[in-house]
């Protein structure tokens, strides 16, 4: 299949390095500042290299220089929209497309850091509403398509719009448009409601008119939110990675979460302390591949907001035995919540999915959040987390199954 000029690689390009070694350079600690100035020196004397420019946004988003990040690029996307990367093991098994939006690291599914260092060859393919399917830039031949734009306000339009494209695509799709919707935090906690062992509190949206109203006493919460009542968890809608993420007390923090936050629509949702019984909270993250359930990681902290970077887990050797009792132990866990892990892979119908949950005291499984863009990896250091490599294995493992047993010649019954 040929491709237009804009989007076909030179020798003088720099080669398309994806998400996986700029994360892996930020949790080992390396200076990532320095790489993304000497980039974007380059970048200034070669101003039309699209992959560095790709490469210099993706160091500038992992610093948190999120609107740098995100016009430089938009630079990139306007002279070209495919992005190569190739399987470090050559000859490729078998090109996996992948078809993204614009946006910051939350906006797609991060595969290259779950491929890397695999026989996968992937090709990032960036659609708009304003350029969808069908493509005035010609698709890459490929074995296998995934649908790796997040589920957002923003990309409802355009998923809508893949259906149909998509409908009769000549080889396998992962992740089918119509499915992602599943996993919008109002959808998924109604979806998942009365499912045996399973929680997710009802989330709710609401605007900000509505929350000041309860700020100032003229409404009451559960007059506005029905099955809602103080302490609440509180979030932009869109915002991920804990972005102005809050518990809230009382009207009086909803006030004063409103003076720093400027949004105008909002999650609502009851807050479960999930503590267990030395204290600490336990974030849990399972991937779904094909239904069955794979250990990511178990993070270990004294605030209930737990994020893997800042819980401790680099700092405290306990918290690390703990998470590998956790992913020896995994099959328990697995047992535990059979059904409510069968419901969520039933229920969404979607072939790669991540969860962010915990166990309650009582033996729920709490659910946070579902979806198919968070990272999965195993690029922390192999000194402190001898055991990622193992488990995480298992997961890189069951991807490429899926991927090659779905591109296998299927054999005609005579």
């Amino acid at each position: 299949m040929t491709s237009t000029p804009s989007d076909t690689p030179n020798q003088t390009e720099t080669p398309y390095l994806g998400l996986a070694p700029f994360l892996r350079m930020s949790i080992a600690g390396e200076d990532l500042q320095a790489v993304g100035q000497d980039m974007l020196v380059k970048a200034i004397v070669a101003g039309d290299d699209a992959n560095l420019l790709m490469n210099l946004s993706i160091a500038t988003l992992c610093l948190g220089q999120r609107d740098l990040g995100l016009a430089i690029q938009n630079q990139a996307l306007a002279l070209k929209r495919v992005y190569h990367l190739p399987a470090s093991e050559q000859p490729a098994r078998l090109r996996l497309l992948m078809l993204m939006v614009p946006g910051d690291l939350s906006a797609n599914t991060p595969l290259e850091c779950l491929l890397e260092n695999s026989d996968i060859d992937l090709d990032l393919y960036y659609v708009t509403p304003q350029a969808p399917l069908p493509l005035t830039v010609p698709v890459p031949a490929h074995d296998i398509l995934l649908v790796a734009m997040s589920e957002s306000d923003e990309n409802r339009e355009l998923l809508r719009g893949l259906e149909q494209v998509l409908a009769d695509w000549p080889k396998p799709v992962l992740n089918a448009p119509q499915h992602l919707p599943s996993v919008g935090r109002d959808v998924a906690s109604a979806l998942l409601q009365n499912t045996p062992g399973l929680l997710m509190p009802p989330t709710l949206r609401g605007t900000r008119a509505q929350l000041q109203a309860i700020a100032t006493g003229a409404e009451r919460l559960a007059a506005l939110f029905e099955g809602c009542d103080f302490p609440i968890i509180l979030r932009p809608v869109g915002s991920q990675a804990g972005r102005d993420l809050a518990k809230i007390e009382g009207p009086q923090d909803i006030e004063r979460y409103l003076r720093d936050v400027d949004a105008g629509l909002f999650y609502i949702s009851r807050f479960i302390d999930y503590s267990g019984q030395d204290g600490f909270f336990r974030k849990i993250r399972v991937a779904l591949i094909d239904g069955a359930p794979f250990a990511c990681h178990m993070a270990v902290s004294s605030k209930w907001m737990v994020h893997y970077v800042n819980a401790g887990m680099y700092e405290e050797a306990w918290k690390r035995e703990a998470e590998l009792a956790f992913m020896t132990q995994f099959e328990s866990f697995v047992q535990r919540h059979r059904v409510a892990l069968d419901a969520i892979a039933q229920r969404t119908r979607l072939d790669y999915l991540c969860i962010d949950c915990a166990e309650t005291r009582d033996g729920q499984l709490l659910v946070f959040e579902i979806d198919h863009a968070m990272v999965v990896h195993a690029m922390d250091l192999q000194d402190q987390f001898p055991y990622k490599q193992i488990h995480m294995l298992k997961v890189k493992n069951a991807f490429r199954d899926l991927l090659i047993r779905l591109t296998a010649p299927q054999e005609l019954n005579v």
